[in-house]
């Protein structure tokens, strides 16, 4: 019996922690996305969007990956034409980390140092689909 209401406590633990498990929010008609506890949500500053080597970092992405979708050679069809006037950073950052529809999550394929950069890359004049 001792064995079975541990069981449920340590439960109740497990379901009131996730519960109280921070989110991330993206601009849109995004859905709330887990934040992990090991992944703190990133912050985007000038100094971070403007730095060349985090730009640097986000092109090689950019490059090797993204514009493969959203690139103007896969026009028409892919993926949508990316407008980075329209987004915050912490949009982009969301889209690439969680995905959305028919774009897949890019956590566990790419570090948070590349996925940052990958913002930095589609905030900067440098930035060219």
């Amino acid at each position: 019996m001792l064995r079975s209401w541990s069981a449920v406590a340590l439960s109740v633990g497990l379901v009131a922690g996730l519960a109280a498990h921070p989110t991330a929010r993206a601009q849109g008609n995004t859905a709330a996305a887990a934040q992990p506890a090991d992944e703190p949500v990133p912050t985007f500053d000038s100094t971070f969007l403007s730095n060349d080597a985090n730009i640097k970092i986000g092109e090689t992405v950019w490059q090797n990956q993204c514009r493969h979708c959203h690139g103007n050679s896969a026009y028409p069809g892919k993926a949508p034409k990316l407008r980075p006037s329209g987004y915050t950073p912490d949009f982009v950052f969301d889209r690439v980390t969680y995905g959305f529809r028919g774009m897949p999550p890019w956590k566990a394929v790419f570090s948070i140092e590349e996925r940052k950069g990958v913002v930095a890359y589609i905030k900067s004049d440098q930035f060219s689909p």
